[in-house]
C-alpha cells in the first residue's frame, strides 16, 4: 500500500494497534527515516498510549502501559550486532501474552523473533511516499 504523508503512517499504526490483543511481535524493517517510528506512535495511540513515543536508539528498549492490562515493548537494536544484555528481557517480551513487542532494525536477532511474527516492510520512495507491505497480519479484514 502507499502511504503519502507521516499523518497516513501514523493513521496506519493506529488501525493496526486497535486490532492488537497482546502476544503479538512485530518486526519492522526500512532504512534511517523510512517511518518506523511514525508507524510505532501511531500503534501506540491504537493501543490507547498518550505518553510521546520516541525511537529507542540510545536507550534500546521502552516500554508503555497501554489499554486493559497491555503493554507496548519497543526495541531498537540498530546500534547493536547482537541483543547482548538485552536479549532475556527480549525473551521475556516475546513470551507475553499480554505485551505487544515492536523491534526496529531485528537482523542481529532473526533467530529469536518467533517464526510467526508480523512484518511490516516500509520503503521509501523519493516524490512518492512509501510503500508498506505487512506480512503474517491480514490488514484486509480490520475495521478502517
Amino acid at each position: 500500500m502507499l502511504v503519502k504523508t507521516a499523518e497516513e503512517m501514523e493513521t496506519l499504526g493506529r488501525e493496526i494497534g486497535a486490532t492488537l490483543k497482546g502476544g503479538e511481535v512485530i518486526e519492522l524493517i526500512g532504512d534511517v527515516g523510512a517511518g518506523k517510528t511514525t508507524f510505532t506512535r501511531g500503534l501506540a495511540l491504537g493501543l490507547g498510549i498518550t505518553s510521546p513515543i520516541t525511537s529507542p536508539s540510545f536507550t534500546i528498549s521502552c516500554r508503555y502501559p497501554a489499554r486493559g492490562g497491555l503493554s507496548l515493548n519497543h526495541y531498537d537494536f540498530y546500534r547493536l550486532s547482537n541483543p547482548g544484555v538485552v536479549a532475556m528481557e527480549l525473551a521475556e517480551s516475546i513470551s507475553d501474552p499480554r505485551a505487544i513487542t515492536v523491534i526496529e532494525w531485528g537482523e542481529s536477532i532473526q533467530d529469536v523473533l518467533p517464526k510467526n511474527h508480523i512484518i511490516i516492510r516500509i520503503n521509501y520512495m523519493p516524490d512518492a511516499g512509501r510503500t508498506v507491505e505487512i506480512s503474517g497480519y491480514d490488514y484486509s479484514t480490520t475495521e478502517n
